[in-house]
């Protein structure tokens, strides 16, 4: 090697070193982190615990069905299969007075039995005492009820909108931003109302995305889906539709290749759903969206900042990277909506903040979704970014780094 190459390999290996450096911290704690596939082994045991409590068979867990007829929805099956305290006990009966829950017995089996107090699954299911005594927020921040223009339809952009289509999902969230919409009982919307919105969209021409959500999209029959997909198809000025869907995440067995058959029928398609930790990220939520995928299916996550789930950047970026490796783009953090009954899981705006400035080269861009606040009143998604441009002239610009490093960049280049 001649000196000058000597002198730029020590001085590109110091740079390595460097780097290696800048993600020390995450690097020390990476290995303890909990994924999906890293605890397959207690979701297995809790599994058979669970189907052993309904006297089921392995084949009743793999048929979507079973597990929308069996959710978890009064104390007794947590108490049992968690070891509930009395006063717990006594506790969670109160609270299912006053608010609607239900599990599906695949996204308990995801819970750690023996330590459910901190499991980030269990905080997103099993609803609180918080929630009774919360008085902040309110029950539509969104401002849904106002930007309706027709029967399901919601609208708060130029070119897309929203169509309603049911208030059931396989799983409550507790933070969930239409709380209000869980109701006494499941029911979707009707025939008549489907066709009410899909008129609103054949008279409106600019309209060229459309989202079909709830509730659970998929929640929503085969051929039902397949109905509601061709119409849209049949729209010229429709180009994308859209499906809003946690079912990867809290009841994989619904995607069947039937109903990826039916998918597969109306390109594009683009699935947006919600994991919020590692832990969600295990073999089963894999295989379903390897089978999305197969039907050509565009898959993103639209993560929930939460206080005490995924506030943490290092469980944030775990998170995004296992979802990388199934396949599933990163593409918002929502910081958590103002819902009446969620105050709990609310951060300061600077977590997410600090989340995203560790995120920003630290790790791959595909890995680095939109950080997003919804304007109050229902008047859309804000990105809230950390501050990289410093200043702007005609001549120069000064920029920030990933690494905090500032720079001074020509804004013209004259040409003569």
């Amino acid at each position: 090697m001649s000196q000058e190459e000597v002198v730029n390999r020590n001085l590109s290996l110091q740079r390595a070193e460097e780097l290696r450096e800048s993600i020390s911290d995450y690097l020390s704690v990476e290995p303890f982190i909990e994924t999906g596939f890293r605890v397959q082994d207690r979701i297995l045991e809790n599994r058979q615990k669970i189907l052993e409590y309904f006297d089921a068979t392995q084949e009743n867990w793999d048929d979507w069905v079973w597990q929308m007829k069996h959710r978890i929805t009064d104390v007794e099956p947590l108490q049992f299969l968690l070891n509930l305290p009395e006063k717990e006990v006594e506790e969670l009966k109160q609270i299912s007075k006053r608010f609607r829950w239900g599990i599906s017995p695949y996204y308990l089996s995801l819970i750690d039995f023996e330590n459910y107090h901190d499991s980030p699954i269990y905080k997103q299911a099993v609803p609180s005492i918080l929630e009774v005594w919360d008085n902040h927020g309110s029950a539509d921040p969104m401002c849904e009820t106002q930007t309706s223009p027709a029967s399901r339809i919601t609208r708060r952009y130029p070119d897309r909108l929203i169509i309603n289509v049911t208030n059931q999902c396989a799983m409550y969230c507790r933070h969930c931003q239409r709380r209000r919409n869980f109701g006494e009982e499941d029911h979707h919307c009707t025939r008549q109302q489907m066709e009410e919105a899909l008129t609103y969209v054949r008279n409106n021409p600019e309209i060229r995305d459309v989202l079909i959500t709830g509730g659970d999209a998929l929640m929503l029959s085969n051929r039902t889906l397949d109905w509601l997909l061709g119409e849209l198809d049949q729209i010229p000025h429709v180009e994308i539709k859209r499906l809003g869907s946690r079912t990867p995440v809290t009841l994989p067995q619904r995607i069947t290749p039937e109903l990826c058959a039916v998918l597969e029928k109306h390109p594009p398609i683009y699935l947006n759903t919600q994991f919020n930790t590692p832990l969600e990220v295990t073999l089963e939520a894999k295989q379903a969206c390897d089978r999305l995928i197969k039907a050509g299916v565009v898959l993103g996550n639209q993560a929930v900042l939460l206080r005490d789930i995924n506030d943490d950047v290092h469980i944030m970026k775990k998170l995004n990277q296992e979802l990388l490796k199934i396949r599933v783009r990163p593409y918002y953090i929502f910081h958590a909506k103002q819902v009446k009954g969620t105050s709990h899981f609310i951060t300061p705006i600077e977590t997410g903040m600090g989340i995203m400035e560790k995120l920003r080269g630290f790790t791959s861009g595909l890995a680095v979704p939109t950080y997003i606040i919804n304007a109050p009143e229902g008047r859309g998604k804000t990105p809230i970014l950390p501050e990289y441009l410093l200043s702007l002239s005609e001549d120069e610009i000064t920029i920030r780094t990933w690494e905090n490093r500032v720079y001074r960049y020509k804004n013209r280049i004259n040409q003569r």
